[in-house]
């Protein structure tokens, strides 16, 4: 019910910027209002998140985003909205959501043991992507019937469904994780710790690639709507709610992986970026509804191997820190792409200001795969060497061979106690 809400909140904020500006850049300056926050504060709000009660900081910040809602929505309902106003109320929702996120990331691991951790994300993802669909819809049926101001309004009302669920929880049957004790240099130590490891470095340099011009369909979807196809705002919720069905089956989809890699994540993120151009190309309003669903299917996988990646390589005394550039690389490359994006779809069609998104997740695909390639090569020749042979300049092709070739049980415990 809350998510639905804050989609159906996203569809209104945006629709409402245009009937104020008719800007495309205004959108994506008032997306970046929201996102900035997260960027400068995000990595705060992860160590934040790994010092308290992520299920107490979580209450927290739920009222605390339902209150803004609240403002907005009366201040549009009285006629006395101005986009001052707009992007103060924005920032005021990005500072939340940069301590919020990393929590509700970090959460999750609490609630279920390790080996189902992969399947929580995936499934969690579900359940968000499953309002992507309700939200939208309903978004455009008030807007239509109640106006804008109504929409936030009832958004603020469904923050009470997430409050109420929080503090149901049975506390005793968590695995609560052990809390960092304050210390200086905590924030430089979640910094080294991600860049020692390969397992979570390359999946953020992907989602920093994929995040700031891929992931920016609140500025693209509105502008595609109105200035390609010159549709309204039931145009724009068709596009998210078909996003939404696709977005679902992809969750679906990644919870039956019985693990994740940075290979699958790279030939996610290139089929993404392949899906991104396809439906740029689309000729009509009811194609591109049709684009979006496996577009939508291809864009959850990618985010749920990413977190599901992170999250199962990373220590749990460091999991909040980790998640939290999880949010700046996610969510926090907004104020950089999406003016960028809102400029692209404004001076040259929204159609090129997807064709940069999908062409930014294929090289992040490309970095991915040529990463997993270098990886496997160099524990080739480790392996190789634990077990007595030695590559020569002549037979560089002995690497790969091996690489592809059954190892004994004597041999695979050697190459552990090797490192």
């Amino acid at each position: 019910m809350s998510v639905s809400g804050t989609w159906m909140q996203t569809v209104g904020l945006s629709w409402l910027v245009l009937k104020v500006t008719g800007s495309g850049v205004a959108l994506g300056a008032v997306l970046a209002a929201q996102f900035v926050p997260v960027l400068l504060l995000g990595p705060l709000g992860g160590l934040v998140a790994d010092q308290v009660d992520k299920r107490r900081l979580i209450i927290f910040t739920q009222s605390s985003l339902a209150l803004a809602s609240l403002l907005l929505g009366i201040l549009t309902e009285l006629g006395a909205i101005e986009m001052w106003m707009v992007y103060l109320i924005s920032i005021w929702l990005g500072i939340t959501n940069a301590i919020d996120n990393p929590a509700r990331q970090s959460f999750v691991s609490e609630m279920v043991e390790n080996q189902d951790l992969a399947n929580a994300v995936s499934l969690n993802a579900v359940v968000m992507n499953s309002a992507r669909i309700i939200g939208p819809g309903i978004a455009g049926v008030i807007i239509y019937a109640f106006g804008t101001g109504s929409l936030f309004i009832a958004n603020a009302a469904s923050f009470v469904a997430v409050i109420g669920a929080l503090l149901a929880m049975r506390v005793g049957e968590l695995n609560i994780s052990e809390r960092v004790v304050r210390s200086k240099g905590q924030l430089v130590e979640g910094f080294r710790y991600v860049r020692s490891s390969g397992n979570l470095m390359v999946p953020l340099v992907m989602m920093v690639l994929v995040g700031t011009l891929a992931f920016e369909f609140q500025v693209s979807l509105p502008l595609l709507a109105s200035s390609t196809f010159h549709q309204g705002a039931g145009t724009y919720a068709a596009f998210m709610a078909f996003m939404g069905v696709g977005a679902v089956i992809g969750g679906l989809l990644s919870a039956t992986f019985p693990r994740t890699s940075i290979t699958s994540l790279a030939v996610t993120s290139l089929s993404f970026g392949a899906l991104m151009l396809i439906a740029a190309i689309m000729p009509s309003p009811v194609w591109a509804v049709v684009a979006m669903i496996p577009m939508g299917t291809a864009s959850i996988v990618f985010i749920s191997i990413a977190n599901s990646t992170l999250q199962v390589n990373s220590d749990p005394m460091l999991r909040g820190r980790v998640m939290s550039l999880f949010t700046v690389a996610f969510m926090g490359s907004t104020p950089v792409g999406a003016p960028i994006v809102g400029y692209i779809g404004q001076h040259f069609g929204a159609r090129y200001s997807i064709v940069i998104g999908g062409i930014a997740a294929a090289v992040a695909g490309a970095y991915g795969l040529l990463h997993a390639r270098e990886r496997a090569s160099r524990a080739s020749v480790v392996a190789l060497r634990v077990s007595g042979m030695e590559l020569s300049d002549e037979a560089p092709w002995a690497s790969g061979m091996f690489a592809r070739c059954k190892i004994r049980f004597k041999t695979l415990l050697q190459f552990k106690d090797a490192g």
